[in-house]
């Protein structure tokens, strides 16, 4: 149960992060709202499941989860470029942390 509350907690970092840049330095009200929302949602389920996962491995695996679902957004909706290499480094990001999940 650790590791699905870790997995969401991860796709929450994407939703903040996206949030965080949409606010426009907190001008924007909604944004702002959903910011803070999904920023405790996070945070908590990161502790949450960290009670039973290693510190390392489980901030490893929820950087990595909202990292990738970050840029893999900015890219679908085309506030960034998709590039073979970024592909090749979110691929990469990915493999880690399915390694990180296998070898727990």
């Amino acid at each position: 149960m650790s590791w699905i509350l870790l997995v969401v907690s991860g796709f929450l970092e994407a939703v903040w992060a996206t949030a965080l840049g949409k606010s426009e330095g907190f001008t924007r009200l909604v944004p702002s709202v959903l910011f803070f929302t999904a920023l405790l949602a996070s945070m908590a389920g990161l502790a949450i499941a960290m009670r039973e996962l290693p510190v390392g491995t489980a901030y490893a695996v929820w950087v990595g989860i909202g990292a990738v679902l970050t840029v893999a957004f900015a890219m679908a909706t085309g506030e960034e470029p998709v590039t073979i290499f970024k592909l090749l480094f979110l691929t990469m990001i990915v493999t880690g942390v399915v390694g990180l999940k296998l070898a727990h």
